[in-house]
């Protein structure tokens, strides 16, 4: 099974995705504090770690999970080609040293592919909030299953403020940053592209609204479920199986 926000990122977006540094310098943001939370997680552990991040787009995020601790085996899942190219390109010496490994399957079907209890940390950014809700629930389900006790799920990403005025106030302002820095960059393809997402991310069937996402988790089994480090529609979610 496939999500078809894919296509989203088999065009323009997924060839200039490094544009979203510039217009949203958050994500990048984020991605380090993703990589920062398996350290703390990883400073703690003495045997090798087994992590499994979904979307791993152009390696932004999973650059940062590789620096975060030499002491892991990490497999980067993603059913993009355009953008899965890029990361094995940047990140050919990983692969190299047999740290790093690829899998081309949507979220899902990876998740599937993997025994009861055979991962560490799950870790992702920015991918989550693609999925269709029913899609979502059978990813989070998954997520439990495969990971070991004791393990641990680090997420960031777009979870929705529970205030809906005053997410839209956030998502408004992001908007405002697209147009005037894609603008400047004479990027009106790409910006067509990202507001067009953005609509996607922003519909009813689509949307991770913060309570619901985080009741979700709870609801799957996870404990000590947070939501920190929020900036607008931006925060890191863990969440432990126990």
């Amino acid at each position: 099974m496939s999500n078809n926000y894919d296509a989203l990122f088999s065009g323009v977006i997924g060839k200039d995705y490094d544009m979203l540094n510039l217009i949203c310098p958050l994500a990048t943001k984020m991605s380090h504090l993703v990589g920062d939370t398996l350290k703390n997680y990883a400073d703690i552990k003495t045997d090798e770690l087994t992590v499994v991040e979904l979307g791993g787009g152009t390696g932004i995020t999973t650059f940062a999970l590789l620096n975060a601790s030499k002491n892991t085996q990490l497999l980067s899942v993603d059913n993009e080609p355009v953008m899965q190219n890029q990361a094995k390109k940047s990140l050919e010496k990983w692969v190299e040293s047999g740290q790093l490994a690829f899998s081309p399957h949507d979220a899902l079907t990876a998740l599937q592919n993997l025994p009861n209890s055979s991962v560490d940390v799950i870790a992702s950014a920015y991918t989550l909030h693609n999925f269709e809700h029913s899609y979502r629930a059978k990813v989070v389900h998954e997520l439990f299953r495969v990971l070991k006790s004791g393990s641990v799920f680090i997420n960031g990403d777009r979870y929705a403020l529970d205030d809906i005025s005053t997410h839209t106030r956030a998502t408004q302002s992001e908007i405002a940053d697209y147009f005037r820095i894609l603008i400047a960059e004479n990027k009106l393809d790409l910006l067509e592209h990202w507001i067009i997402h953005l609509f996607n991310d922003e519909s009813e069937n689509h949307i991770m609204r913060e309570s619901i996402a985080l009741q979700q988790l709870r609801d799957a089994g996870f404990a000590n479920v947070e939501l920190a480090n929020r900036v607008g529609v931006n925060a890191l979610v863990t969440a432990q199986k126990l």
